[in-house]
């Protein structure tokens, strides 16, 4: 199984866990608190893994451009998730910040891998 199915399958399952403790409520904001780190975590280790795989040498310049990237999206997500849709900030930015965190260290893992 690639990452990018382990990382959805383990978001998926971090929804299922959370929808079910927290109740319909929070269901939308735990969800949309998951979808933008996975989103952006999975193009992440596509471009990444292609890019080792093509040219290992460019893959810092790479990773530096996908970094700003992602500083500005996820700028941009937080702010239309909570000024623009108005969802309540705790149970979306619980989600966000445990789902950024959990991703992250998954493809920390993985590039470990790529590199050996």
């Amino acid at each position: 199984m690639n990452a990018v199915a382990w990382m959805a399958g383990a978001s998926a399952a971090a929804w299922l866990v959370a929808a079910a403790l927290l109740g319909p409520r929070a269901r939308v904001e735990v969800l949309l608190g998951i979808l933008g780190p996975l989103l952006i975590a999975s193009g992440s280790w596509v471009l990444v893994e292609r890019t080792f795989k093509q040219r290992p040498q460019a893959l810092t310049a790479v990773m530096i451009a996908a970094f700003a990237f992602k500083v500005i999206f996820f700028g941009a997500y937080v702010a239309v998730i909570l000024r623009v849709l108005a969802l309540r900030p705790v149970p979306f930015v619980l989600s966000f910040a445990g789902s950024l965190a959990g991703l992250y260290l998954m493809e920390a893992l993985y590039l470990r891998r790529l590199f050996r």
